[in-house]
């Protein structure tokens, strides 16, 4: 787990080695174990290290095989590393190292980019090739790991962190109107290759990216997941189903202990990661660290869950760490810093409690499980039931998920950005498609491939790493999520959603933490902004640089500002900090 950026020239032109020195120095904090460049040619690659497997020098990135002639530098792990090594030293391959990294390096050199599909886990990478001057880069299939790019003149730099890219100048940093629109519309999400400035755009998901020495450049989508039984599947009972998901669960939880280093549990007290610990536990972990986070309750909306935790902690005998969290003392202080590592506006509320939860567990531990992504694969979400049998899925998606309409749109941006309706029609679009034929099923797709990389695996993502903590998601086992997606939908939506999970996590966790209302990871202080935190936005919104940038109208501003808890989502947001935090992301950007 690390953060890696770099620079292809198709010209003449140096490698600008002091813009990539920058872009390298802003990513410090997701790599503070060690750092590296090499630069050969027309190409250049950059690392920042967080060292969890083979702690030695000779792990270090970027990475040079002089004898296969290719350089790397790579983000993530791979989970059966150490099988592939075993292969590929069969056919004759020599290590120097006892890590995963070396061992995409030789895989690329024996397979080919297409080495990716035998890779179990989260990934971006690029490779150099010495001999033809080639570069690939790759992302994992459930977008785990992030990769973004800009275009330059004469080249192409490409980082793990949009302000990464930033730091190295050049940047067109006027606001993409679609991307306003998805963010505005679609939950903050804001689709590949889209991102919220018009100069950035970031690699989909479960895709290759070759770039000739030319600037040509060619990419291939190498993974998806079909949404149907196999034909020895059709005739399996709800039991069957259970026992196959458990088993490929207990193998995806198995698989991300492997480590240098100790692994704990980010644990809300919900169903998702109290069943990680409950399968950590009967694997014989002991000794586990778990970690929660709460807030003050605002009005009604209470702010933690700890009742939940500290059954789950109990239990199972873990050593419990739980961080409170008062608005005003730490909340307002630490939220610019928030904002700040975000390498996208991410409009969750959570997003300011993965962040001082993940500094406490950066304390303890380096690597975490967490339970993000159960919910859009095992259909835990409201918005699926009502889906059944849906004569229009694509409308009826739309109007339980996207936070405003068209006509409210138009009222909120400046005129300059009104446009047409590009997040329904990309949500039709999608719908649309083949191999999901199900109105469940395409929005369980969709949820996966767009809104699951783009707000709850993007926010783990950014907001552990901003303090060097890697964070592993085993419900995005690439495997799982494939038998799941053939799983029939009565399965999933049974017993109020996630029915199959539920009905695994009777067989091993306390009851108390299945039978209860769903909950969520509560920030009250940003739903029902009062006080400080409502001055706060006034400010903000107010300010000379927000009055100049001019991106909402303003009388919109000020409904919102009178009434914010008069203005919440369907998804349970509020329309006042969405607004508030585009504005505050761009600040802290320094834009």
């Amino acid at each position: 787990m690390c953060g890696f950026c770099g620079e292809i020239r198709f010209d003449d032109v140096p490698v600008d080695l002091d813009a990539l020195s920058a872009m390298s120095a802003s990513m410090q904090p997701r790599g503070p174990d060690g750092h590296g460049v090499w630069q050969q040619g027309r190409a250049a690659l950059a690392h920042r290290r967080l060292s969890i497997i083979d702690l030695s020098t000779h792990a270090a990135q970027p990475m040079v095989d002089s004898e296969l002639g290719l350089s790397i530098a790579f983000n993530g792990c791979i989970y059966n590393y150490q099988a592939l090594r075993e292969e590929l030293s069969a056919k004759g391959y020599r290590f120097f190292s006892h890590g995963d990294t070396e061992v995409v390096l030789k895989a690329f050199h024996a397979w080919g980019a297409d080495c990716v599909e035998r890779f179990q886990g989260m990934f971006a990478f690029a490779i150099v090739e010495r001999d033809s001057g080639r570069l690939t880069l790759a992302r994992d299939r459930l977008g785990i790991k992030p990769l973004y790019y800009v275009e330059v003149a004469g080249g192409l730099r490409f980082a793990s962190t949009l302000p990464a890219l930033l730091a190295g100048g050049g940047v067109n940093t006027d606001i993409d109107p679609v991307a306003l629109h998805h963010y505005m519309h679609f939950h903050a999400v804001v689709p590949a290759p889209h991102t919220i400035l018009a100069g950035v755009r970031k690699l989909p998901p479960a895709t290759l990216r070759v770039i000739e020495p030319d600037g040509r450049h060619r990419d291939r989508i190498y993974w998806e997941p079909v949404f149907e039984p196999r034909p020895e599947e059709r005739g399996l009972s709800f039991e069957d189903w259970q026992e196959r998901i458990l088993a490929s669960l207990r193998t995806a939880v198995a698989r991300r202990l492997v480590a240098d280093v100790d692994v704990g549990v980010l644990l809300s007290g919900g169903l998702d990661s109290s069943l990680i610990v409950g399968l950590l536990a009967e694997q014989g972990q002991q000794g586990l660290n778990t970690f929660s986070v709460g807030f003050e309750t605002v009005g009604d909306e209470v702010g933690d869950e700890f009742q939940y935790s500290d059954i789950i902690a109990r239990h199972y005998g873990t050593t419990h760490h739980k961080i409170q969290v008062d608005s005003a003392a730490r909340l307002l202080p630490e939220l610019p810093n928030c904002v700040r590592a975000m390498s996208e506006p991410m409009v969750s509320h959570d997003a300011i409690g993965f962040y001082l939860l993940s500094h406490e567990v950066s304390k303890h531990v380096k690597v975490v499980q967490s339970g993000q992504g159960a919910d859009e694969v095992f259909a835990g979400y409201h918005w699926y039931p009502p889906l059944v049998g849906s004569r229009d899925p694509a409308a009826d998606y739309a109007r339980a998920f996207c936070d405003r309409d068209q006509d409210e749109y138009r009222r909120a941006v400046d005129p300059r950005f009104h446009g047409e309706d590009h997040s329904r029609a990309f949500i039709a679009a999608h719908f649309a498609r083949p191999g999901a034929e199900a109105p469940v099923d395409k929005a369980l797709r969709l949820d996966q491939q767009i809104m699951l990389v783009d707000d709850p695996v993007k926010r783990v993502d950014n907001m552990t790493m901003a303090w060097g903590l890697e964070a592993r998601v085993p419900f995005l086992d690439h495997e799982l999520v494939e038998l799941a997606a053939r799983m029939p939908d009565a399965h999933k939506l049974c017993d109020d959603g996630k029915g199959v999970l539920k009905a695994i996590g009777r067989r091993i966790i306390p009851s108390e933490v299945i039978d209860r209302p769903k909950g969520y990871f509560p920030v009250p202080a940003l739903k029902y902004p009062r006080g400080p935190v409502l001055e706060m936005m006034r400010d903000l919104l107010h300010s000379a640089p927000a009055r100049a940038r001019g991106l909402f109208q303003s009388d919109y501003v000020e409904t919102l500002l009178a009434a914010p808890e008069a203005h919440i989502t369907p998804l349970r947001g509020s329309k006042l900090w969405q607004v508030t935090l585009l504005e505050l992301w761009l600040q802290q950007q320094g834009l």
